[in-house]
């Protein structure tokens, strides 16, 4: 009996270690030196090598969380999220370069958008809080947090980003060109009207 329970507990011993062993090495720090030289070699025309686009066809990258920067480099990459420009900047990062471009994005100083429509944002102000009732449509602030600072490697700072860029990706989201479960059904119940009103109201949080 002795002899057993020592085999057992020599087994146990040898199938820990192999755990341990098969266990992944954790990912190195990003290189804040390599990221700041991808963005301002492939990402400076479109987002502003400190994340602070010009144009308000391309997003204000800065300030936004790097894991989730990441992951979407890393979505464009593989053809999870289709865009054939962001597919083609993509291509060439490796894992590592996409956190390390994330990790400097999201280390910069954010200028942002603003409202311009007062009306408008009022009325996004009462769907960011609280919501669509009669439509079933939760409050924006439940995922993306009540100044729009979203969180950390699930859900996006939408805070101080373009109307009409976050009015776009709330209609790919429900026409479907943009695959997100959670974000296509609260899209698809929202009106047109609505969608703007919140895209109005998100871009002037800070």
């Amino acid at each position: 009996m002795r002899a057993f329970q020592g085999l057992a507990g020599l087994i146990a011993l040898v199938y820990a270690t192999l755990a341990q062993g098969a266990a992944p090495a954790p990912a190195a720090k990003p290189d804040l030196e390599r990221g700041k030289q991808i963005a301002s070699t492939v990402c400076v025309a479109c987002h502003g090598a400190d994340g602070n686009s010009a144009l308000p066809a391309n997003p204000i990258l800065a300030g936004q969380h790097a894991d989730y920067l990441a992951a979407q480099l890393a979505a464009y990459k593989s053809g999870a999220r289709a865009n054939p420009i962001m597919a083609g900047m993509s291509a060439a990062l490796t894992p590592e370069d996409m956190r390390s471009v994330a990790a400097w994005f999201s280390r910069q100083a954010v200028k942002p958008s603003a409202a311009k429509d007062k009306t408008l944002a009022a009325r996004g102000q009462q769907i960011w809080r609280g919501g669509v009732r009669q439509g079933n449509v939760p409050a924006c602030a439940g995922c993306h947090g009540a100044a729009g600072a979203g969180i950390p490697s699930q859900y996006p700072r939408l805070a101080g980003q373009y109307a009409d860029l976050t009015f776009a990706w709330l209609k790919s989201f429900a026409n479907g060109t943009r695959a997100n479960p959670v974000m296509a059904d609260i899209a698809a119940k929202l009106s047109e009207a609505d969608m703007k009103a919140v895209s109005e109201y998100a871009a002037g949080l800070r």
